[in-house]
């Protein structure tokens, strides 16, 4: 239960104000569209991503044990942020 606690938080804080987020608070604003339907799309939306993102991870870590895949997450990111700042910078 410890791990589905820490699980449900990091992803919840994750999606705090990303663009997912974003967009349906876009589509609940505009008053055509009932809060219900919103709220169904949007949890079908994220559960559908959440399976696949499951999935990929389930496969990869089948298939590269060997490599260090928590290494390459990390070089990824850092290199976006890198990719981010100096966008920043160049413009």
């Amino acid at each position: 239960m410890q791990q589905f606690i820490a699980m449900t938080v990091v992803v919840f804080l994750a999606e705090l104000g990303d663009k997912t987020q974003l967009a349906t608070l876009l589509f609940a604003s505009d008053d055509q569209r009932h809060p219900l339907l919103v709220y169904c799309a949007a949890v079908l939306a994220l559960a559908s991503s959440a399976a696949i993102a499951v999935y990929l991870g389930t496969a990869a870590e089948r298939h590269l044990a060997a490599l260090p895949i928590k290494l390459f997450a990390g070089i990824g990111f850092l290199l976006i942020g890198l990719w981010t700042v100096w966008g920043h910078f160049k413009a």
